[in-house]
């Protein structure tokens, strides 16, 4: 189910009532059965696949609390071959033939396996990581081993961030299904209107910038190189607005029932390196990372050589995360050797910024440090974007061709015809307006300030933002970018 259909509107105002309608002994059981309805809305045989690698976990969590030794990593890597089984035979067990095959014809042998053509299940990357997560919190003696299989099956499905994050630990939410939620005025309202701002971010941001920048990257070799910068900018600003209005949804969503979630974004896009930008885009995918895979591999507590190889493994992994192509690896692998630039020309470029002047000049030399780092994202979401690593590569190519059309107006915008400038030029200014709130918020307690307002001024900002995403709502049913991984 879409936070963006008819369907869930209906969906979220029942359960919500029904949740603090019940007692609290039977509202896990409601939330458990809402989320199997809200997974089993699109394809509901897959949810089979869910309850196996649950019930798979959980035994192995009651297993690994009392076991010592050998015996106690067993049962961890039993669970973990279980998990990723699951989530390589859906995700890469096509991308591995295809590749197999491709090296087979180079080489001249005979490959005779087909691909299997399998649906990937909407959200396994999320649900996967999320569930393997327990175990490793089990093992690691940081969580004990929940006892009530309901609940523990809740934590995986929880509906709210079941398909696409946040990818939440067992020690911040598996607690929090015992707690006693009553009904509170102001958390509702709050997990509202944080619903809304999701709503708008997705419906009068993303989907206004997608006609652009699907018919631009449909056929890249037909534009120039100011239309494929100006489309790389929009998908930007596109797949922000896309899986942090699912985020803001998400997360308040379950605010309306009482539930924490932890906060994905951070304004990733004001960022003024590569590190920091992933300290702010997808805090619960980087940090997850960061935890069991970067640290385990030695973190930065060893060689150079060393922190740099973790570096690359951690981001070709999260690239391959992502999807099963050479775009997705390649989008990681950049991403790593950012970093690592970063961080081998770190004192060179704070003696040119001293050369420069630029360190009396603060201001200047942290826009500079965040218009590089935006270039730089927007490189790399190329090939995150693209349909094929040819595709990718012809617009790298182009990119600089044509940047003299921007004197021909007339031959600029007969290239931009029919790709959805009116559409583009709202999304555009959306944008914008999110990024402005963005840095409000950081700077103030901007809800605490428009809850402060007479209810006139409260009341027309709300009606305005209603009336925004009904006149600007796209077709019901555009899928978020992130469902797809």
């Amino acid at each position: 189910m879409l936070f963006n259909s008819f369907a869930f509107l209906i969906f979220f105002p029942v359960v919500t009532a029904l949740y603090f309608l019940l007692p609290q002994r039977w509202r896990w059981l409601l939330l458990l059965t809402a989320s199997c309805l809200f997974y089993m809305y699109l394809i509901p045989k897959y949810i089979l696949i869910l309850i196996f690698t649950i019930v798979v976990d959980y035994v192995a969590g009651l297993l690994i609390e009392p076991a010592q030794g050998a015996r106690r990593k067993l049962f961890l890597v039993c669970s973990l071959i279980a998990n990723i089984g699951a989530l390589a035979l859906f995700k890469y067990c096509d991308f591995l033939s295809e590749n197999l095959a491709a090296l087979a014809r180079a080489l001249g042998w005979n490959y005779s396996l087909q691909s299997l053509k399998l649906i990937l299940p909407v959200g396994l990357s999320f649900h996967t990581f999320q569930a393997m997560s327990y175990t490793i919190e089990v093992y690691r003696g940081r969580q004990p081993a929940e006892r009530h299989f309901g609940i523990y099956a809740l934590y995986v499905m929880f509906y709210p961030q079941l398909v696409a994050g946040p990818i939440e630990r067992p020690q911040h939410l598996l607690h929090q299904f015992y707690e006693v939620h009553p009904c509170d005025y102001d958390r509702v309202t709050s997990g509202l209107k944080l619903m809304a701002w999701g709503l708008f971010k997705k419906a009068v941001v993303a989907d206004r910038l997608a006609p652009f920048v699907n018919g631009v990257y449909a056929d890249p070799a037909q534009s120039l190189g100011p239309v494929l910068a100006l489309a790389t900018v929009c998908f930007a600003f596109q797949i922000f607005c896309d899986f942090s209005g699912y985020s803001d949804m998400a997360v308040g969503a379950a605010r309306v029932m009482g539930f924490r979630l932890m906060r994905n974004f951070d304004s990733p896009y004001q960022a003024r390196s590569i590190a920091e930008f992933w300290r702010r885009w997808h805090i619960s995918l980087s940090s997850w990372f960061k935890d069991y895979l970067y640290i385990p591999l030695g973190g930065r507590r060893c060689s150079t050589a060393r922190w740099r190889a973790n570096i690359c493994i951690v981001f070709l992994v999260s690239g391959l995360w992502h999807g099963a192509n050479w775009t997705y690896v390649i989008w990681g692998g950049l991403h790593g050797f950012f970093i690592l630039g970063g961080a081998a020309t770190e004192r060179v470029r704070a003696r040119l910024a001293a050369v420069l002047g630029l360190a009396q000049c603060p201001r200047l030399h942290a826009a500079l440090r965040v218009a590089t780092t935006f270039l730089l994202v927007c490189l790399s979401w190329i090939f995150f974007r693209a349909r094929t690593l040819h595709d990718a590569l012809e617009i790298c190519r182009r990119l600089p061709t044509g940047w003299g059309s921007l004197a021909q107006p007339a031959r600029l915008m007969e290239s931009l015809h029919g790709s959805g400038l009116r559409a583009m030029a709202v999304g555009l200014a959306g944008a914008l307006l999110v990024e402005r709130v963005q840095v409000l918020q950081r700077r103030y307690a901007l809800l605490a300030y428009v809850n402060a307002q007479p209810w006139w001024v409260r009341w027309s900002l709300y009606y305005a933002a209603v009336a925004a995403v009904f006149f600007l709502y796209g077709k019901e049913g555009d899928q978020f970018i992130y469902y797809q991984f």
